[in-house]
């Protein structure tokens, strides 16, 4: 439902600033921005996939925040909005974002908390929630990767990518007036 509804808001809405170079700066800042979302939501799969529920991951982006899958998707929903060329959906992205999110880190922590015990009671202790640390950084000499499990969790950090290509295509169908948007967003 969510996706149809964003699909039919792509379509009947432009940005205010088409053409501009605030378009552009917009368009580019979000494509810097999915385009770290999806590696950092890739880094994160290779450290948890095949692992997630069964280990404490403690180790690679792990080590900076608990929550950094996480942190890289709102970099990707404030990427894909920007990439509208409006702040209309970035804000609307962020706000969503604050709306679901928070609530579904609880969970996990609850869920992580009863299963690992004091073990991730200190890793809380040392570690953020959400916003990443990078002086807590550290990684192992090497790690063991399950590739199937990995190759899963590719397509979900793809995603992003694949959202921008979908708001390039509308864009397209109102540049040849195949579609005749009707709102003009900020």
């Amino acid at each position: 439902m969510f996706a149809i509804a964003l699909f039919v808001l792509l379509v009947c809405t432009e940005s205010a600033q088409e053409g501009s170079i605030i378009s552009s700066v917009l368009f580019l800042s979000g494509l810097v921005l999915v385009g770290v979302a999806t590696v950092g939501r890739l880094w994160c799969a290779m450290y948890i996939s095949g692992y997630k529920g069964s280990e404490l991951i403690v180790c690679g982006p792990y080590a900076m925040c608990r929550n950094p899958l996480y942190f890289f998707s709102l970099l990707g929903w404030v990427g894909v909005g920007l990439a509208t060329e409006t702040f209309s959906f970035g804000i609307v992205f962020v706000l969503a974002f604050w709306l679901v999110y928070p609530q579904i880190m609880k969970r996990e922590e609850e869920s992580l908390r009863s299963k690992f015990g004091d073990a991730f009671r200190e890793y809380c202790a040392r570690t953020p929630r959400f916003v990443p640390n990078p002086k807590a950084f550290h990684e192992p000499e090497s790690y063991v990767v399950n590739p199937r499990v990995f190759r899963r969790a590719m397509g979900d950090a793809l995603w992003f990518i694949w959202l921008v290509g979908i708001i390039e295509l509308v864009e397209a169908l109102h540049e040849y007036q195949f579609v005749t948007p009707v709102i003009r967003l900020p």
